[in-house]
């Protein structure tokens, strides 16, 4: 999938700086709800009640947070139709699409190793 590309300066990017807005994007998206909520509207568009009910143990109020920062960081697109009570829909965007590919990566590796850092644990805390 070639996405758009866009632009800021190298200090942007630089990850080694504390005021960089990479960090700040990292910081945004690598949250255990954040994640979540991609991986489930990667597979479609859903309402707020129905990404609540996917996404188990999530209170109204941190999946309302979590929304908001992805539509901020453009990830996710809001769609409000004009139906009594109105209709809200969430998908994902290009970029959202594209962030999920490394989400399913993170979700591959967790199957992989999952056994190897059960036990690492158990010893460690053993």
């Amino acid at each position: 999938m070639g996405g758009k590309r866009y632009s800021g300066s190298p200090e942007d990017a630089d990850l080694a700086r504390a005021d960089s807005l990479a960090r700040e994007i990292f910081s945004d998206v690598a949250n255990k709800w954040a994640l979540l909520i991609i991986e489930f509207l990667g597979e479609r568009t859903l309402r707020f009640s129905e990404l609540r009910n996917a996404v188990e143990g999530i209170s109204h109020k941190m999946l309302t947070q979590n929304l908001r920062m992805l539509e901020r960081n453009g990830l996710v697109e809001r769609t409000v139709h004009p139906t009594v009570p109105p209709r809200v829909e969430y998908t994902l965007t290009e970029a959202g699409q594209a962030l999920r590919g490394t989400i399913d990566g993170m979700c591959a590796w967790t199957h992989q190793y999952i056994g190897h850092i059960d036990e690492s644990r158990r010893r460690f805390d053993g």
